[in-house]
């Protein structure tokens, strides 16, 4: 079966809606508001939706990957942020190698933690 995909879009949950709005506005993402509970969250091609629900249980097992061109450069620009200053529940975790790659990771305000990662060539 040959998918033709464009996209791949994720929904992901929210514990305090627009707390986590303003994070991932501050993370560089773009928002498009497409209702009073549901926004889209873009970066050049990918997007994710973020919705005003929260279920501890999937919240608390939510995990994102996000490849990135150079990951230590990214970690640089997220360290920049200060979003652990500006967020209380906000985590960052530096860089770590892998026999796979790098990659660094964020806990949103929620807790939804974000793999960030670069693979080796």
């Amino acid at each position: 079966m040959q998918h033709q995909a464009k996209s791949i879009r994720p929904f992901i949950g929210a514990k305090d809606f627009e707390l986590s709005r303003s994070f991932y506005r501050d993370l560089g993402f773009q928002e498009n508001i497409l209702s009073y509970n549901l926004s889209v969250f873009k970066t050049e091609q990918l997007a994710f939706y973020l919705q005003d629900a929260y279920v501890k249980d999937w919240v608390d097992n939510t995990m994102i990957f996000l490849e990135v061109e150079n990951v230590n450069q990214f970690w640089k620009e997220l360290v920049a942020l200060d979003l652990t200053t500006k967020y209380k529940n906000v985590r960052i975790i530096p860089v770590k190698e892998n026999d796979w790659g790098k990659e660094c990771f964020i806990h949103d305000p929620s807790g939804i933690l974000w793999h960030i990662g670069e693979f080796y060539k």
